[in-house]
């Protein structure tokens, strides 16, 4: 008989019912060190008291009027991102997902409106996940997400990743857009280096096609910077965020240039509970907390001290890991041993990690995780290495 909750989960036995900081508690009273953060979502840690304060506040004035009317929260986190980026204009989602579709459809209307409605074809790369709605996965085109979903939507092309060559000669009269994650979470913590971002701006420029990055899952202070790409110098036309925006809240967002943004007018596109003031609230919390200049120092900072222990740690379990990758607290430690079989001797150490494609493990603790934190965390891997290697 099929669960009420539909089976699309292969779920972890067990489940949590608080958190505070870095530190999940489970049904049965037990103490879990987290290191997925809810998959890059919790960028504050779980319960911080700030967010919880803003939250408590919204949600006994006002939850949700819908975009009918103007909606003040909206609009000041709007601002504050504007201020912080590239953007002249935001649209806010619930998701990345949603994130993902507005910028294929924005991307197709700006030629469109300039008179190119020919020019739709999508530019993806190898490795790429940008969502599970059926545009999103067409423009991944992996097997494992379309199989068995029928005629994909058309329009994307998908080329091997870091592939300079094969990019130029790709784009053509008919392609409208690059879309491309500067740090790739769930195809295994490769980054983007910053000449090929430099490089990839530069042929976008040369033809005219806008640059789309999908910085939900890099974005929101993981590198470092505030925005991934802020580290090559480059900007991009149209940028998608999500997860960690909300700090643990439902939140997304299509950040844009005004001049990619010119054929989106009133009617072209919604959403009923994209840019709610609950969410809103608590986004611009996280984002004025993020931003601030000495808390993404303290991320570069615990960054560096995070992967100087892994790169110990591949040293020391050689037949368990191959190389450490990643920026920030976006971290990856590739592994020869089955990357799954390293997270679940993780849960036998009380250690949450997250797998990924290529054989990793992603490491994407609170921004917020103190030292002490990172050192147990290490402490507890070189534990589950040593439990891999022993039952190898």
């Amino acid at each position: 008989m099929i669960p009420s909750v539909l089976p699309t989960y292969n779920r972890a036995p067990m489940a949590f019912v608080s958190g505070a900081g870095s530190w999940l508690t489970a049904e049965d009273g037990s103490k879990y060190l987290d290191l997925g953060a809810g998959i890059a979502v919790n960028a504050l840690g779980h319960a911080h008291p700030a967010l919880v304060k803003v939250l408590t506040e919204q949600a006994g004035k006002l939850w949700h009027v819908s975009n009918l009317y103007r909606i003040p929260e909206q609009e000041r986190l709007a601002n504050l991102l504007v201020e912080q980026t590239f953007a002249q204009t935001v649209f806010f989602t619930n998701s990345g997902t949603e994130a993902c579709e507005l910028a294929i459809k924005m991307a197709r209307k700006y030629w469109y409106h300039h008179g190119r409605p020919d020019r739709v074809e999508i530019i993806t790369f190898e490795g790429a996940f940008h969502g599970r709605s059926t545009g999103a996965i067409a423009a991944a085109g992996s097997e494992k997400m379309v199989k068995g979903f029928g005629p994909l939507m058309p329009g994307f092309r998908s080329l091997p990743w870091g592939d300079h060559d094969a990019l130029r000669s790709a784009i053509t009269d008919q392609t409208c857009a690059v879309l491309v994650e500067p740090v790739q979470g769930e195809g295994g913590i490769r980054v983007m280096p910053d000449a090929c971002l430099k490089g990839l701006r530069d042929v976008c420029d040369e033809t005219g096609t806008l640059m789309i990055l999908d910085e939900v899952q890099c974005g929101m202070g993981r590198t470092g910077r505030l925005f991934a790409h802020e580290w090559s110098g480059v900007e991009p036309d149209i940028m998608m965020v999500a997860k960690g925006i909300g700090g643990g809240f439902p939140l997304g967002a299509l950040l844009a240039t005004e001049a990619a943004a010119a054929g989106m007018v009133a009617g072209s596109h919604g959403s009923t509970y994209g840019g709610n003031p609950l969410g809103c609230a608590v986004g611009a919390a996280v984002v004025e907390m993020i931003s601030n200049d000495a808390f993404l120092a303290e991320v570069v900072r615990k960054g560096a001290l995070f992967r100087q222990g892994l790169e110990g740690l591949v040293a020391m379990h050689p037949k368990v890991f191959e190389a450490v990758r990643g920026q920030g607290l976006i971290l990856g430690l590739k592994c020869r041993s089955l990357n799954t079989d390293v997270v679940k001797a993780g849960y036998a150490q009380h250690l949450l990690t997250v797998a990924a494609a290529d054989n990793v493990i992603r490491l994407l603790p609170a921004l917020n995780i103190p030292d002490a934190d990172i050192t147990e965390a290490l402490a507890r891997l070189d534990r589950a290495a040593s439990d891999v290697a022993n039952n190898a």
